[in-house]
């Protein structure tokens, strides 16, 4: 169909059930725009469909593995179908959250002291921590899962223990980094324009699945950060170059930590949620772009070859 929209759901992740809020989301958006939409669950064969289908793009509205680390973007290459968000390259890269500091700190762009954690490898951890001069608490998360999946603040060697073989065993490799205190701030980046940057303030230990995706979790969402007007053009500076030094497309979110004047750079997202409660909609609302627009605007910066 000429004028078909694809929104990709679903998938094979931890984020499945995410996955189909963004999706309903932004086909309603699309709807209301005057595309004609369906929603393909991107498991099974699903590339058959997408081949017999022959759609003017696709949306990607998948979260985490496979969906936002190139392996569907490079399926989608092949094909030849346009679709939107970040090429394979610059996923592939934003996902593994080892790969992206490395060139993070190659472009001055300030991230937390960390090291990385193979199974089987792991020899005497709290040695290796000590090496790195990080100090407890400490942060274990898995290289490349989203959504703050698995990702746990160990404020002494005994819950580092408990917590970093099963992390391991189901990963194969984790990260782990000094405990960045202070300020929860996130900024989005539309096409070459940072958007705004937004404050936090969850009432849980930090801003983890439960605060992203659940009302009851009542984070508190200040927008636009309450940071000096110096600070906030810095923040949304680097939340470009971030978006650039990686080569992303489409739109990016960039989280950091605001601690002793600095700005921490912890991980920049390829595919930003879009349920009720996500930011970049929210950031985007509050700078006059509608959601429907910005979706739409997505649509018409798809392409292959990304």
């Amino acid at each position: 169909m000429k004028n078909l929209i694809v929104v990709l759901v679903g998938g094979l992740s931890g984020e499945r059930e995410i996955s189909f809020l963004t999706g309903k989301a932004c086909s309603l958006a699309l709807k209301k725009k005057g595309y004609s939409v369906i929603s393909i669950d991107a498991k099974g064969n699903f590339g058959e469909k997408l081949k017999k289908l022959k759609p003017k793009a696709i949306f990607n509205a998948l979260h985490g593995k496979y969906g936002e680390d190139g392996f569907v973007q490079s399926l989608l290459e092949g094909f030849k179908i346009p679709y939107t968000h970040s090429g394979v390259f610059a996923s592939s890269l934003a996902m593994d959250k080892a790969m992206s500091r490395l060139i993070f700190r190659k472009n001055d762009l300030k991230t937390p002291k960390y090291f990385l954690l193979h199974k089987n490898h792991e020899g005497n951890l709290v040695k290796k921590i000590k090496k790195k001069k990080i100090k407890f608490p400490v942060v274990i998360k898995p290289v490349n899962e989203g959504s703050s999946l698995g990702v746990h603040i160990c404020k002494n060697k005994i819950k580092l223990k408990n917590k970093y073989k099963k992390l391991l065993k189901d990963y194969g490799r984790i990260l782990v980094e000094e405990y960045i205190p202070g300020r929860e701030i996130q900024v989005a980046v539309m096409g070459d324009k940072a958007l705004g940057a937004i404050e936090l303030v969850p009432k849980r230990q930090f801003y983890d699945y439960k605060a992203k995706y659940s009302s009851k979790a009542c984070t508190k969402h200040i927008m636009p950060a309450p940071i000096s007007s110096n600070k906030y053009r810095e923040v949304l500076n680097l939340a470009k170059k971030a978006h650039s030094v990686l080569g992303c497309r489409g739109i990016t979110r960039s989280d950091f930590r605001f601690f002793r004047n600095q700005f921490y750079l912890l991980e920049l997202n390829t595919q930003p949620g879009m349920t009720q409660l996500s930011l970049v909609p929210e950031i985007a609302g509050y700078c006059g772009i509608k959601f429907e627009d910005m979706v739409a605007w997505m649509i018409e910066d798809a392409s292959y070859n990304r």
